[in-house]
């Protein structure tokens, strides 16, 4: 489904990455506005109120990992994209494409150690240049090693599960070491540990910085942990571009039936692990085992069957999908931008630890306005979003055309 306005781009794939980069900024808002463990365990920070709760639970549901899901589907698809577009144009596809996983590598990290701790791009650099040598696999392939890769990621957090629930009792110095291990991400930390990173995060940059040196997650040693189910998403992504799925060359009762069974089985499955969460006072053996385990396989369900529905959705043309296509052609600058936005609100405003979970979703509607209403304007007017178009330059090595020309 071309766009009419551009060359040579995919109006479904910038649609579905707008969408994405605007789900992100919910799933990620606890993570800019509350200590780490926050983010999957309300009990460390935050507010137990009906509605944070609640906040809680809805975004469980809806948005955790599925944005992230349908994000990495479609950095999978890009990377055939932009190798094909190299080999039309009789350039090494290996040499562009590594250029540019190279130059994003070095873009995450500094968003990771300098803006925020929650960065993704440093790792999808990694799993990047992996996915890259799957890129000759046919569909069907591409499906099958897939699938492995996500078996392989749900076994590997169901011996960590396995591992948890043993240590629950914390009857031995070994027991006691992994369950504090664990607490730092699904339970309630020691609070000093808590008060120290929200001081660091209302304190100067330097201060900001200084904190994440030391306790930010390093992209290489978490590689093993997260690249299998990173990578799954990718290749899937590379299928659904060779197989039509995110090209709109599907007819839409296809699309309606993959809807229907992906989002029929992973919501509720979703909301039913939600109740058991909180049914069981958010026990961290119990976060950990809905969040990470059970909900291994839902999320790849959840983002496929997100990217169906948008299929449906699409009205080319019309004002909305204009506008979401326009976000989605700027996701790279939307996701570093909602970064600085956020960070200058928290941070720099030392709200950092001060807003409930509720609050902090009443961002969320003035942050997708601003995404919605800046990203078409400058689409009209220039070739590339701000960072897409420092990302693009940086890879090729020379400054790359911006502004359009006017007939």
């Amino acid at each position: 489904m071309p766009d009419p306005s551009t060359t040579n781009r995919l109006l479904s794939l910038d649609v579905i990455r707008g969408v994405a980069v605007m789900g992100i900024l919910v799933a990620n808002l606890a993570a800019f506005g509350l200590p780490e463990a926050a983010y999957f365990a309300p009990l460390a920070w935050g507010g137990t109120a009906p509605a944070d709760l609640f906040a809680w639970f809805i975004t469980f549901v809806f948005i955790e990992g599925k944005m992230r899901g349908l994000f990495s589907f479609l950095f999978g698809a890009s990377i055939l994209i932009v190798t094909d577009a190299a080999e039309r144009h009789g350039d090494n596809a290996a040499a562009t494409h590594y250029r540019r996983m190279a130059t994003l590598f070095v873009i995450g990290c500094a968003h990771l150690y300098l803006v925020w701790l929650g960065d993704i791009l440093a790792h999808y650099a990694l799993v990047g240049a992996i996915a890259f040598l799957f890129a000759w696999l046919s569909v069907r392939w591409l499906i099958a090693a897939a699938l492995l890769l996500l078996a392989y990621a749900t076994i590997s957090s169901a011996l960590g599960a396995v591992i948890l629930f043993d240590s629950a009792a914390q009857d031995s110095p070994y027991a006691i070491a992994i369950w504090n291990s664990f607490a730092i991400g699904f339970g309630v930390p020691p609070r000093a540990d808590m008060l120290g990173q929200i001081a660091a995060m209302r304190g100067s940059w330097i201060d900001a910085i200084a904190w994440r040196w030391h306790h930010a997650a390093d992209p290489l040693t978490v590689l093993p942990v997260l690249a299998p189910e990173t990578l799954s998403a990718m290749l899937l992504g590379m299928a659904g571009y060779r197989s039509g799925f995110l090209c709109g060359a599907w007819h839409r009762a296809r699309y309606r039936r993959w809807a229907l069974f992906c989002l029929g089985v992973a919501l509720p499955a979703y909301a039913m692990l939600g109740m058991v969460t909180l049914r069981h006072g958010f026990a961290m053996q119990w976060v950990y085992l809905n969040a990470m385990v059970l909900a291994e396989p839902l999320r790849t369900l959840g983002f496929i069957g997100y990217a169906a529905l948008l299929m449906l959705a699409l009205r080319p043309g019309g004002p909305l999908t204009l506008r979401l296509a326009a976000v989605g052609r700027t996701a790279f600058s939307n996701y570093l931008g909602t970064s600085l936005l956020m960070v200058a609100i928290f941070n720099g405003l030392s709200l950092f630890g001060a807003l409930s979970r509720a609050q902090l979703y009443l961002l969320v509607p003035p942050a997708w306005g601003l995404m919605l209403l800046w990203s078409k304007p400058w689409c009209d007017r220039f070739h590339h979003g701000p960072f897409e178009w420092l990302w693009r330059s940086a890879a090729r090595g020379r400054w790359q055309p911006l502004r359009r020309v006017s007939a």
